[in-house]
């Protein structure tokens, strides 16, 4: 397949999977195994691609992270404060990702994996929603440390490759108090210090892999990763207030078991 086409296809994957609830790093795995890419190099793409995605969610909250580098007046959740609360989040996934990159690399990254990742998420999704968890936050200036560590530790549910960090994020905050548009706001802020700091890791660590040769392959992929992801969160988030995540554990049923089939098969 041409390079540049394939690199089209992971970015619109990545990016348009990244903020809903699904799992890119499950889609780009089952649709790299699907077009029969699947070396160190691809891998190494699917990573990098997400600084698309980061910067998708930057552009579009761009006030808010001004604010964590400048505190507003009446904002709780800006400068140290607003800092400190990204830190607890990102803190107990990055330890345990950091410890477990190479089983997990090793491991986890076929289909059959995120076949099960993606139902055991997808029924961790009907739970919430039947248990309907009590709103206790408004705002993110309502979020408290403790609430910001149990999300973090929720999150680490997203680096079995399937489950989702976003649908581990939004589901940890609605459990803890937050209301689903709230939930999914605050997961999206939250991916930005913790993918920056996988994706950079990640890059460091593959760069023996790669060549001057590979630039223009990685800048189209994360070009449209980026464009994808900024459709993707105002798409969204515009369902987030006026649906459940019912209907997202419901595709999510329904293709684990074809994934399996497929690749079993």
């Amino acid at each position: 397949m041409n390079e540049y086409l394939l690199a089209s296809i992971l970015g619109v994957v990545q990016g348009f999977t990244e903020f809903l609830p699904v799992s890119s790093s499950g889609h780009l795995i089952l649709v790299s195994a699907l077009l029969g890419e699947g070396d160190e190099r691809i891998k190494t793409f699917e990573v990098v691609i997400q600084f698309g995605s980061i910067l998708a969610v930057v552009w579009l909250y761009w006030p808010r992270f001004w604010g964590l580098l400048k505190p507003l007046a009446g904002r709780a959740f800006s400068g140290p404060r607003g800092l400190f609360l990204l830190f607890l989040t990102c803190l107990p996934a990055s330890l345990l990702g950091l410890f477990a990159r190479g089983f997990i690399k090793t491991y986890l990254f076929d289909p059959l994996s995120v076949a099960l990742a993606l139902a055991v998420g997808g029924l961790c999704m009907l739970a919430v929603e039947a248990v309907k968890p009590r709103p206790r936050y408004a705002s993110l200036d309502d979020l408290t440390p403790a609430a910001a560590l149990g999300i973090g530790f929720c999150q680490c549910l997203s680096l079995w490759p399937g489950f989702s960090r976003s649908a581990s994020t939004i589901m940890g905050g609605m459990i803890l108090g937050a209301p689903r548009a709230l939930a999914a706001e605050y997961s999206f802020i939250a991916a930005v210090p913790i993918m920056t700091a996988a994706t950079s890791y990640d890059l460091f660590k593959s760069l023996p892999l790669l060549g001057t040769a590979d630039i223009p392959f990685f800048l189209v992929g994360t070009v449209i990763s980026f464009l994808a992801a900024l459709a993707a969160i105002k798409v969204f988030i515009g369902l987030v207030s006026r649906i459940t995540l019912r209907p997202f554990a419901f595709y999510r049923l329904l293709l684990a078991p074809l994934v399996f089939w497929f690749f079993q098969g």
